[in-house]
């Protein structure tokens, strides 16, 4: 016998004597209609370092803008020598204070202005070479991955030629040959030999997707091989790619500055972190001007050092089992 049912109230209602009706929890309703991207997004808010990093890299990347502004508030140009006032009487550079907040180099130049535009040439290689070595790589991947037999075993023995190839030897090789380093020169070799790791990443996600379901339907409805390959295939592999590419970035920058303090990467008069590191060990002139050490390689390790954090986030909150670390 039915005696009553619950109302709005929450109470037993004595008439039909039904029990109230449960609602969904309110978690199930925030994560319905999340897609993968908006839970990486949350997981990598929640992560403190990773947060922390990207606001570091993007004061970086705004005073690589500034880089100008920096020289226009200070009056001392990139390359500009002060032989009288930026260098002692022994000659010997001046050192941090004054009008010159971080000191002056060997030639008399403002380390300040000089490590702001550095940040531009890094910056630079970093980005471009990434998006090169991450274009041709997926490319390649997907191409050896889908299509596999003949494109596979061409492209995976193009891999290991690649990985063979000691990668400081063809540098200073490519720049005997061209008669000196360039930006031109660091960008095309960091290409040529990082794009082969992206390539199997992708290969390995490719082999294992192209056996799915909608991949069978694809092809059951006519849809030729490109577009499978990039509509159909390639954004369920995008999130590896960026993480990968988060990572890339940081190893550019500092495969940059090692060719350039190995003198085979940018070249002088232009400002660059390697290069004036390596002017900082000549002569022993760290030892009585640490300043022009210091100040650079800082910002080459902050600079990689919060790139590459950044990176670690961004793999994290790419991988559906890192709800568990962020609780």
């Amino acid at each position: 016998m039915t005696i009553g049912n619950v109302g709005a109230t929450g109470e037993l209602d004595l008439v039909t004597g039904t029990g109230p009706v449960e609602e969904a929890p309110e978690a199930a309703k925030v994560i319905q209609g999340r897609s993968p991207w908006r839970l990486a997004y949350e997981r990598l808010r929640r992560d403190r370092a990773a947060v922390i990093s990207a606001v570091i890299i993007l004061i970086i990347v705004v005073c690589a803008i500034a880089a100008p502004v920096f020289a226009s508030i200070t009056g001392h140009g990139v390359n500009q020598q002060f032989r009288v006032i930026g260098l002692k009487a022994d000659g010997f550079p001046t050192g941090v204070g004054g009008k010159f907040p971080l000191g002056t180099d060997d030639q008399g130049r403002d380390v300040l202005v000089r490590i702001a535009y550095g940040a531009r040439v890094s910056l630079l290689v970093g980005v471009v070479t990434s998006a090169i070595t991450v274009t041709i790589g997926a490319i390649l991947g997907l191409m050896a991955g889908y299509l596999g037999r003949t494109v596979d075993t061409i492209v995976g023995r193009i891999i290991d030629v690649t990985l063979s190839i000691p990668f400081l030897l063809f540098a200073v090789a490519l720049a005997a040959v061209e008669g000196g380093g360039s930006i031109t020169l660091v960008i095309t070799v960091l290409a040529l030999f990082g794009w082969s790791s992206v390539a199997r990443i992708v290969r390995g996600q490719v082999l294992s997707i192209r056996e799915r379901e909608y991949i069978e339907a694809a092809r059951s409805l006519g849809a030729g091989s490109w577009r499978i390959m990039f509509i159909d295939i390639f954004p369920n592999v995008i999130a590896q790619v960026i993480v990968y590419a988060s990572l890339l970035i940081p190893l550019s920058i500092v495969s940059e500055a090692t060719l350039s303090y190995l003198s085979i990467g940018v070249q002088p008069p232009t400002a660059d972190w390697g290069q004036m590191i390596f002017e900082a060990q000549q002569g022993g002139l760290y030892q009585v001007a640490w300043w022009f050490l210091v100040f650079p390689s800082l910002a080459l390790l902050i600079t990689t050092l919060a790139f590459n954090i950044l990176g670690d986030g961004v793999r994290d909150a790419f991988d559906p089992r890192a709800d568990r670390l962020f609780v």
